[in-house]
């Protein structure tokens, strides 16, 4: 093995931060957009005439689109990211991101100019999802291609701190808004955190320009014939359909359980029970907060004891605090609340910290971008975009939170038994050639 294709040569301190930081203004930008369609575009981009539930599902509906258009971003820069570079896909995809997020600050209400609100913001959020569903794989790569292979699980977990650390960024800017005046939450003020993306995606770019190509994609591109290759994602499915299909398997608690217990929560605490804003995005900014440190101390836990084991305790740990997360709210307690949240994303560390690992050990190095990409960007699309919707539309038909949480128990359930017959493969096998 060559110095130039080892993990060690390539910095995996370096890739990870570099991935930290990137997928922290990505997801910055997704967690904006989610957090503003919970509190204000319902009446921002929509009649106000019309039953405040159905606007707040229609705010949901195009909350979804954007998961509906990761998918495509997974097989375009999956593509990209397998022939060319995970490098150059990653400075596309937060470009492509950063302007989409600035350009959601500047648009026009419904009371302006009409149906043509709500066709714009529809526009921009497509935009946004092709940006992340090319954005996760590639950072996921960067930090676990690159690290040795007893510390792929940690070092992998920082690509996934982008999500608590976009999170907690978005909260906390709503959070700050409204602490400052309320009102203006709902006149120009939820245009600031959009707009400020533009400064964060200048710094990521800064940060990605200055990391190294993957390691392991080196040894591919070495080891690659001259001959033209078919497509990634035609070998991929020809090669790894049953990983794809696990894959998505595995992942409905770590893209669509996380938004039944952030976005859907947030909507259904402050419009059905009646808790102020400034308790749930408190409650929230909080949460993130805890799920960054927690994050990190899971996946050096998975090193250790297992990643595909802490996943699972992790799975279940979900399952038994589903329905104590919602019954808290009726409680009218701060303190309750802020401790149930936190717990919460204790678990959701659980899994999601180390699946970085667990599913980008899933698949061959040659085609591992374009199937880890399909993989998540498909499950976010059914699990991620659907849940907020289908929840509202649950709660909506029975006037009840328990369907709410039997759906939340079924992802848990589904993803502990995929996880259990997930395949893995080990870079060493790769870098040896």
């Amino acid at each position: 093995m060559t110095d130039r294709t080892s993990p060690t040569a390539a910095h995996p301190a370096r890739a990870a931060v570099a991935a930290f930081v990137g997928t922290t203004i990505e997801w910055f930008d997704f967690y904006v957009y989610a957090t503003a369609a919970g509190l204000v575009f319902a009446s921002l981009f929509f009649p106000s005439d019309i039953d405040p539930m159905v606007g707040l599902m229609a705010s949901f509906a195009t909350f979804a689109v954007g998961f509906f258009a990761r998918p495509l971003g997974g097989v375009v820069f999956g593509h990209f990211g397998d022939r060319v570079g995970r490098k150059s896909a990653l400075v596309t995809t937060l470009l492509m991101m950063g302007v989409a997020t600035f350009c959601v600050g500047l648009l026009p209400t419904y009371e302006q100019v009409g149906l043509l609100a709500p066709l714009l913001l529809v526009v921009l959020r497509f935009v946004q999802g092709i940006a992340v569903g090319g954005e996760w794989g590639g950072a996921v790569l960067m930090a676990v291609e690159s690290a040795p292979e007893e510390r792929k699980t940690f070092y992998g977990s920082f690509a996934q701190l982008g999500n608590p650390a976009g999170a907690l960024l978005a909260t906390g800017s709503f959070s700050l808004i409204t602490a400052w005046d309320a009102d203006l939450l709902y006149t120009w003020g939820w245009r600031l955190p959009f707009l400020a993306s533009f400064l964060l995606v200048l710094v990521g770019l800064v940060v990605r320009l200055k990391v190294e190509e993957s390691p392991v994609f080196r040894a591919v591109l070495e080891s690659r014939p001259a001959e033209p290759q078919g497509p990634p994602l035609r070998e991929a499915v020809r090669t790894s359909w049953r990983a794809v299909l696990l894959g998505i398997g595995v992942l409905p608690v770590a893209v669509g359980g996380y938004y039944v217990v952030t976005t859907f929560l947030q909507a259904y605490g402050v419009t059905e029970v009646g808790i102020s804003e400034q308790v749930i995005l408190n409650g929230l900014t909080l949460a993130a907060f805890v799920e960054l440190v927690a994050t990190v101390g899971m996946a050096w836990l998975g090193d250790r004891l297992g990643t595909a084991r802490i996943v699972t305790v992790g799975l279940a740990a979900v399952a038994v605090l589903a329905l104590p997360q919602f019954l808290v709210l009726d409680t009218g307690s701060t303190a309750l609340i802020l401790l149930m949240l936190c717990l919460m994303r204790v678990a959701m560390a659980a899994v999601y910290g180390p699946i970085a690992r667990v599913l980008s050990q899933m698949f061959p190095p040659h085609v591992r971008y374009t199937g880890i990409s399909v993989s998540y960007q498909v499950a976010g699309a059914l699990f991620g975009g659907l849940s907020p919707l289908a929840c509202t539309a649950l709660f909506a038909l029975t006037g009840s939170i328990v369907p709410v949480v039997a759906l939340l128990v079924a992802m848990a359930l589904v993803s502990i038994a995929c996880l259990a017959r997930a395949p893995r493969h080990r870079d060493a096998e790769t870098l040896s050639v």
